[in-house]
């Protein structure tokens, strides 16, 4: 029980009620005391108004005697806890229903009757001299004093349950948020221990910023799904296709040991393995371009690319390869330059596996036809084969890592290069398709423009 209460006080929402109450309660007070003050001000300037009116009306008076008759008379008709009249005339004598005295407490006011009782209570006094006396008028503060009472009430009426409230909500607020914080907490500490299936299920109550973040932990559990399953994928692809290599390998290197035995030709077992060490390496050097691509380092160097020249550059240097195969590259470009942002050396790349794809799969076809077109909106990058294509179903497969068709097991190739070039079309934000070029493979690169 003390850990869940301490839990809910250390919630945000908890301590964002406190905050708003002690707020609330902060400006409260101080409007209050404002008021009250201005209020209290008020008051005392009206008391002292009556004050300097009733002295005026005792001025009005003839003579000492006139002034000692007329505060007898009000003195009878007045309730001194309310107004105190005393007058001292020229004589000594006391007039009225008080006498101010003083000691060392200070000054006080006690009644003329018989008992000559002291009375309690706070007065504001006028004193003036009159016809050789002296007149004390005094009227007292309850008025003020029931002021201050009026004010606390109200505090205590309207302010105190207003926290209260706020309190409570509060509470409510920060359970139901600490069962929402929950419910994303034990997701992650499913994903922690290697549940990557979980995913946080929002309720029907749930703020939008905890919707938000329920969903970014979505989408990283998927995208981190994703990745352990390509590479598994990968890892079994890897074993799978360099089983083979691997194996051809061992298989030249006995040739080898028996050739330095029996004194045979040792040159073609080596030349053999070193082929197969090589295509073994290209393999591994391919996987870690990709995965480098995938990275996303190469954005922070993307510049204006101009990618007619680079397709001329790329058809020049594969024409001689392209020619020993009896098969030629036929390029259609625009004559001034097409501006892309990106990365030349990745974007060189992408070409030229796409002409080392062609010229291996075109079959008896002549030509390869490399083509960029200009739109509104994009600009095209496109290869074409005559060769047999890649049926439908098996498109989305050709681009994933080490897949190669069933016919194309007996060629050289590695099942890397489309894979690369779909890495370098998301990086660059292309749209990679392969469709049918009836016959052989057209696959379109699109780029925005």
């Amino acid at each position: 029980m003390k850990a869940r209460l301490a839990g809910l006080w250390r919630s945000m929402p908890l301590r964002l009620a406190l905050l708003l109450v002690l707020l609330f309660a902060t400006v409260s007070l101080l409007s209050l005391a404002a008021s009250y003050a201005v209020t209290q001000r008020s008051f005392e300037q009206a008391i002292r108004a009556d004050l300097a009116q009733d002295m005026a009306g005792f001025r009005a008076a003839p003579s000492a005697g006139a002034v000692a008759r007329l505060v007898e008379a009000e003195s009878r008709e007045t309730d001194p806890n309310r107004l105190i009249l005393s007058y001292i005339g020229p004589d000594g004598r006391i007039y009225g229903n008080g006498a101010i005295a003083r000691d060392n407490e200070g000054y006080h006011i006690v009644s003329l009757g018989a008992a000559r009782a002291e009375y309690t209570g706070v007065y504001l006094t006028l004193t003036d001299t009159l016809y050789g006396g002296l007149l004390t008028i005094a009227r007292s503060r309850a008025e003020i004093t029931a002021l201050r009472e009026v004010f606390v009430n109200i505090l205590l009426v309207s302010l105190l349950p207003t926290v209260l409230i706020a309190l409570s909500g509060g509470l409510i607020l920060a359970r139901r948020s600490k069962r929402h914080v929950e419910v994303i907490r034990a997701t992650l500490d499913r994903l922690t221990t290697g549940d990557l299936a979980a995913r946080v299920a929002p309720g029907p109550r749930w703020s939008d910023d905890l919707l938000r973040i329920g969903e970014g932990i979505n989408q990283m559990a998927r995208a981190q799904e994703t990745s352990v399953a390509a590479l598994r994928q990968v890892s079994l692809d890897i074993a799978h296709d360099l089983k083979t290599p691997i194996q051809r390998v061992s298989v030249h290197l006995d040739d080898l040991a028996r050739a330095e035995k029996t004194g045979g030709d040792r040159e073609e077992p080596l030349a053999r393995a070193r082929a197969e060490l090589d295509g073994i390496a290209k393999i591994f050097q391919s996987l870690l371009q990709l995965a480098q691509v995938e990275r996303g380092d190469a954005r922070a160097h993307f510049a204006p690319v101009d990618l007619a020249d680079l397709c001329r550059k790329m058809a020049e240097l594969y024409e001689p390869a392209a020619a020993d195969q009896g098969k030629e590259l036929r390029c259609d470009l625009p004559e001034g330059p097409v501006l892309v942002e990106g990365d030349e050396a990745l974007l060189g790349q992408l070409l030229a596996n796409l002409i080392e794809n062609a010229l291996r799969h075109s079959g008896s076809a002549e030509a390869v036809e490399i083509t960029l077109q200009q739109t509104a909106g994009e600009t095209i990058l496109s290869v074409a084969d005559r060769g047999p294509g890649i049926p439908a179903e098996d498109r989305g497969k050709v681009l994933q890592r080490l897949y190669r068709l069933d016919r194309s097991r007996g060629t050289p190739g590695h099942g890397l290069g489309l894979a690369l070039v779909d890495g370098v079309a998301k990086l660059h934000g292309a749209r990679l398709e392969l469709a049918d070029n009836a016959p052989g493979l057209l696959v379109k690169v699109a780029f925005s423009a």
